[in-house]
């Protein structure tokens, strides 16, 4: 939470501040003087050091004085004060100073938004009063029409533009340093204009930028940005991209010494229970030509904020480089925290420059201490574990926010994945945002960081060969991800082998000099991970499932048998003859389909392969069937993350507890033939209010030895789970049940013992609402989101899935309503507005959170039912 002040002062200064702790790690915000309106000091993140006590001393006592007074007169609240003051003398105490060498200020806040293009709207005299106010990360696209008439690959969206004005006021305190623009993404394509002059822009806006502006900054007047963004036209991509400025943007104010993009990593050569290595190695720009005294010091700090081990190393006094990359000596931590799935320990590293004494540069990164290890013999390990990847493929959306990249929609879903047993994302076919990786890195997930679909320029942008292109985009995206301990391999490109013009060079031997290119390039920016590209759906010599011999000489793509892992889409029926002809291959399923279920994994040698991702197990938008289908829908989740019965099917499969669940079919089956592979799903729901009189197919999935099924008390037998089939473990059916209200319940047993039971029960008409709160904290940062569940009840609080009619929400107070959905991936609603129809008995509202802590209140009204209310608080911390 950021609590702003008018005064230009150094009481102000002070004053202002964020402070929270994550995973034991002081999280510290510093803010200078005069921030331009609508930015926000980036975290730093560091920890307690005694060293630092001393010299900031004064400055904790007149910092807590002046917050007492600023805090009384903003809150009225005598709690609050005391501790807002601690909370300041901890934050300074905290940043050795830090803020003073470098300032990145979040400028997400106070943009102006035009849909359409705007003749002229890069110029500082355009007139933008007109447009709408408007919060980052922002998707314009999902606020468009649905169209029947658009493509239906790109989401049922009109392709088009948008423009982004901001205006702000440059700190006198920048003169003489480094001014940058820093993009994370701008969706498809964009350009950066400052004051008039075109300053930056991007061609792949999967991955950012940073522009330097300091000659184009005005110190007597407002500054203005303007940002066009497009999002191409219908073939440039396969999915929903989404569009505009979806993904934070920061200013950064450095000295012309410092710490060059991305310009740490952090090695872990050497991992056991007793101790690890850790090395540091810094890039150092601005030294060409110049004969200077520059020292580079790292201090790493254990996951309690403990300082375990620090480093030190000079910089070359002559470079004709445009950047020094430094290795500094390789530290040892004794007994170190490992990072894994079920413990994600995150260790944070400080590195401090210092120009003849004096500090020019500080940067702080968090990393995991971690040993991963592939081979054909056991597949994959993690700290010499054998670890197999459960995951999936999805495109980079979140539900009703499009690709607006909030860190409460990317949480939740990495929440909803580990609670069914999920431990693994491929990031498909793009880099996802910076704080999906390190969110990632703090829930225990492992990641396969995926760069390009195609290597052609249709694939990437559409606006810049591809060739032009990867060179960049190679080097930031590894240089960007590589501290991230959840990334544990890189992916190229996807399926791309069949067509020669897909695989970027016209070497003519599909793909393969390319991909050592490619491969060179990774491993000179970090040789400490494997890489791959995903094949399908030829065989050798780009041969399909349609010619004669496509399984008569089962043959490997010619791609992937020099790539480091051979990843493959749903063709692992093949790996046993590829690995005969083959025995040096490391196979990961890169994509299996969802209707496939257990099949596509216990169909695999466990023991020797990697893994798998299912593909599109969360709906997403894009690469639809069909209209009203508004994207993909053969999942497991829908896109609000409500499971679908099949979920359980995964959590028995995935997760040891016992589980058993009933899943009742709607409909018969859905399937297509998509992308040279047959997909679908059966419609299916898990309650008890069905039409008299129908009979009706179910299952039950469990992990356990049996299930019996019983209505009203009355069983109708035990059947056994067949557990040497892969394609009918953990699926017990029931076929042709005469439906009877009341109830229905299955309880499953192992060893004669009951181990779990799921029932479920006919419901009464609904007569109100109820509201759930997702999440248990919620930060007054201007970012936090809080999802509110509403669901339809009956006079017992049963949740009633057949209940209709329109909700209507209401909030007030600290944060304002962004979005409201029900889950139905059929709606021609959109997400903007109050008001929602229930599917399936519930909706769902979005709420972003305000900069200043207080109270909310949302109220949702049904006409015929009892409406609900709740009040929730938006705390400094969140806590």
């Amino acid at each position: 939470m950021t609590i702003h002040s008018t005064q230009n002062s150094e009481c102000a200064a002070y004053s202002s501040f964020a402070y929270e702790v994550a995973q034991g790690v002081f999280t510290v915000h510093f803010f200078t003087p005069s921030l331009p309106h609508g930015a926000v000091q980036r975290e730093d993140k560091q920890s307690l050091d005694s060293s630092a006590l001393s010299s900031v001393l004064f400055r904790v006592l007149f910092a807590t004085f002046c917050s007492i007074i600023t805090i009384s007169i903003i809150m009225y609240k005598k709690i609050i004060l005391t501790t807002i003051g601690l909370l300041t003398a901890v934050s300074l105490l905290a940043g050795e100073n830090a803020g003073e060498a470098r300032a990145s200020l979040l400028f997400n806040f106070g943009w102006k938004f035009h849909a359409g293009d705007a003749e002229g709207a890069e110029t500082v005299a355009y007139d933008d009063s007109g447009w709408r106010a408007i919060d980052l990360p922002h998707d314009f696209q999902i606020e468009q029409p649905w169209d029947r008439s658009a493509s239906g690959a790109r989401g049922f969206k009109a392709m088009g533009t948008g423009w982004y004005r901001k205006a702000f006021r440059a700190d006198t305190a920048w003169q003489g340093r480094r001014v940058l623009l820093d993009f994370e993404g701008i969706m498809l394509t964009g350009d950066v204009w400052l004051n008039g002059t075109r300053v930056g822009g991007t061609d792949y806006g999967y991955l950012g930028f940073e522009t330097d502006v300091t000659k184009h900054i005005k110190y007597d007047g407002e500054n203005i940005i303007a940002v066009r963004a497009d999002t191409g036209q219908n073939g440039n991509s396969r999915w929903y991209t989404g569009g505009g400025l979806y993904r934070d943007v920061h200013l950064l104010v450095k000295n012309g010494i410092a710490v060059a993009r991305h310009g740490v990593f952090i090695t872990t050569p050497e991992v056991s229970e007793r101790s690890a290595s850790v090395g540091v190695q810094v890039e150092v720009e601005g030294l060409r030509g110049k004969q200077l005294d520059v020292l580079i010091e790292a201090k790493l700090y254990d996951p309690d904020g403990r300082l375990v081990a620090g480093t030190r190393q000079a910089v070359p006094k002559k470079s004709k480089k445009l950047a020094e990359e430094v290795a500094l000596p390789a530290v040892n931590i004794e007994a170190p925290q490992l990072w894994s799935c079920e413990t994600p320990h995150l260790y944070t590293a400080v590195v401090t420059l210092t120009l003849d004494g004096e500090v020019v540069d500080r940067v702080s990164d968090t990393f995991g201490i971690r040993r991963i290890e592939f081979s054909p013999d056991f597949g994959f390990k993690l700290n010499g574990r054998k670890i197999i990847l459960k995951g999936i493929a999805n495109h980079h959306d979140l539900g009703a926010v499009g690709v607006a990249a909030y860190e409460r929609a990317i949480g939740r879903q990495f929440e909803a994945l580990k609670a069914f047993g999920f431990n693994h994302v491929r990031t498909s076919h793009n880099p996802y945002s910076e704080s999906f990786m390190r969110l990632a890195d703090r829930h225990g997930i492992l990641i396969v960081d995926e760069l390009f679909d195609k290597w052609s320029q249709q694939f990437a942008g559409g606006r810049t060969p591809w060739l032009m292109l990867w060179p960049a985009a190679v080097t930031e995206w590894i240089k960007r991800d590589r501290n991230r301990p959840s990334v544990v391999m890189w992916s190229f490109g996807n399926e791309l082998q069949t067509r020669e013009d897909w695989t970027g060079f016209p070497t003519s031997d599909w793909g393969v000099t390319g991909y050592r290119i490619l491969d060179v390039l990774a491993k000179r920016h970090d040789p400490t991970r494997k890489t791959t590209v995903a094949m399908f759906p030829a065989r050798a010599r780009a041969v399909t499932k349609e010619d004669p011999s496509f399984n008569v000489v089962v043959e490997p793509p010619e791609l992937s048998v020099v790539t480091d892992i051979a990843s493959y889409n749903y063709r692992y029926p093949a790996f046993p003859k590829y690995a005969e002809k083959f025995p040096h291959l490391i196979f990961y399923q890169s994509e299996a389909a969802t209707n496939e279920m257990g099949k596509a994994y216990y169909g695999m040698d466990l023991d020797k392969v990697v893994g798998l991702a299912y593909w599109g197990a969360i709906e997403y938008w894009g690469e639809s069937r069909i209209w009203p289908v508004k994207g993909w829908s053969y999942s497991y989740f829908d896109h609000t993350l409500e499971p679908y019965p099949q979920a359980y099917f995964m959590k028995s499969m995935f997760d040891s507890a016992p589980v058993v669940r009933i899943g009742v079919a709607d409909r018969d089956a859905e399937s297509v033939e998509w992308n040279d592979v047959v997909v679908g799903r059966v419609p299916m729901s898990s309650h008890w209010n069905r039409g008299p009189g129908v009979r009706l197919n179910m299952v039950a999935y469990t992990n356990a030895e049996e299930v019996e099924l019983y209505i009203n008390g009355r069983s109708l037998g035990v059947q056994k789970n067949i557990i040497d089939d892969p394609a009918r473990r953990n699926v017990i059916p029931w076929r042709n049940v005469p439906y009877e209200a009341g109830k229905i319940e299955a309880v499953a047993r192992s060893g004669g013992r009951e181990v779990a039971r799921h029932q479920l029960e006919t419901t009464g008409k609904a007569v109100a609402l109820r509201l759930e709160a997702e999440a248990g904290d919620w930060r007054a940062d201007g970012l936090d989101l809080q999802y509110i569940k509403v669901r339809a009840v009956d006079s017992e609080g049963r949740d009633v899935p057949d209940a209709a009619g329109e909700v209507t929400f209401k909030v007030s107070g600290a944060a304002r309503l962004i979005a409201v959905d029900n889950g139905d991936h059929r709606s021609d609603e959109l997400f903007a507005g109050n008001k929602r129809m229930l599917h399936n008995g519930r909706a769902l509202a979005i709420l972003r959170a305000g900069l200043a802590p207080g109270e909310v209140t949302i109220k949702a009204s049904v006409p015929g039912l009892k409406g609900a209310e709740k009040t929730l608080s938006i705390s400094i911390t969140g806590r």
